[in-house]
């Protein structure tokens, strides 16, 4: 049977409550992942990106220069 926010009862969660769900799976998630267990179209998108910043150099910003403004 295919997870689904209905079923888990996402839905019915506040704002904050959904909040602190995402960062307990992200805390959750393995440091590493083999290849063969994401999506395709994941693996475009990372492709994807990586064209647009080879193409479009110094458009984006260090994620530690992005942190170190929050």
């Amino acid at each position: 049977m295919p997870v689904s926010i209905h079923l888990l009862g996402i839905d019915r969660l506040t704002v904050q409550e959904r909040s602190d769900l995402i960062g307990k799976i992200w805390d959750r998630l393995p440091d590493s992942v083999d290849r063969a267990e994401l999506p395709e179209w994941h693996m475009a998108e990372i492709a994807r990106r990586c064209a647009d910043a080879v193409a479009r150099p110094g458009l984006g910003k260090p994620w530690r220069e992005v942190l170190g403004s929050l």
